[in-house]
């Protein structure tokens, strides 16, 4: 049977943390494939910036929004004013994350909070927001975990945390979800050329995974046939300064 690579065209996706690095590549890679797209991040300018950056990318169209996934009601918000706009919901990206790095006793308390309540909690409040859109669409949940989901290192009790718990939980979710038509799958990048953690991509970053590589990959789940569910993907780079 032939997949039809154009089943997405006019699909709407919601992609939290969208304004830059990953989810930006996400949404740059779904607007080129006909889709629409919502954004959302706090920064109200990287937004506005990234949203217009995206209008020119393809045929999708793309609303962006300000929104803190700790927020439960601001995502219930969001997911009601991309059914206003767009009449469905095809598919979740929870991808928002942030990174606090610190040996356990020095680990502040507040960053420990704002690690594990934006990148394990935010997520749930993103599916718990968008689950009923979701299974009107019969619709797919991707996760942006990490390879720090299941390699914990020193210095990473907050991330290494919230990580392996947004693999679990997606997982788990998965098991809940299926029965509603709902896909459900989980992407652990290793190091990728990013903004993350105040970092500045540069050509010092060729050697890494690129934003847009992770958009291609979230493209050929969204086209692989419906029968088959690849529900954690790990991806790292093929060649890293190590083994040069």
């Amino acid at each position: 049977m032939t997949i039809d690579l154009t089943s997405v065209q006019g699909k709407t996706a919601l992609i939290t943390g969208g304004s830059k690095g990953i989810g930006y590549g996400i949404a740059e890679t779904l607007i080129a494939a006909g889709m629409n797209v919502v954004i959302t991040a706090r920064n109200e300018d990287q937004v506005k910036a990234a949203t217009s950056s995206l209008s020119e990318k393809g045929s999708g169209k793309a609303l962006g929004l300000v929104c803190d996934v700790r927020d439960l009601a601001a995502q219930q918000a969001v997911v009601k004013e991309t059914l206003d706009t767009f009449s469905s919901l095809d598919v979740l990206i929870a991808n928002a994350g942030v990174g606090a790095f610190a040996p356990v006793e020095d680990m502040d308390v507040d960053n420990w909070h704002k690690v594990i309540d934006t990148n394990l909690t935010g997520a749930f409040y993103s599916v718990k927001a968008c689950v009923d859109a979701l299974k009107a669409s019969e619709g797919y949940v991707i996760t942006i975990s990490s390879l720090a989901g299941r390699n914990f290192f020193a210095g990473g009790a907050a991330y290494n945390a919230s990580k392996f718990g947004l693999t679990g939980f997606t997982e788990a979710i998965m098991l809940d979800l299926r029965k509603h038509g709902i896909k459900v799958s989980t992407i652990m990048p290793g190091s990728v050329a990013t903004y993350f953690n105040d970092h500045e991509p540069s050509d010092a970053d060729a050697w890494k995974i690129q934003s847009e590589d992770i958009g291609k990959l979230v493209y050929d789940l969204l086209t692989m046939h419906p029968r088959t569910l690849p529900s954690r993907i790990e991806v790292r780079p093929s060649i890293p300064p190590s083994a040069r």
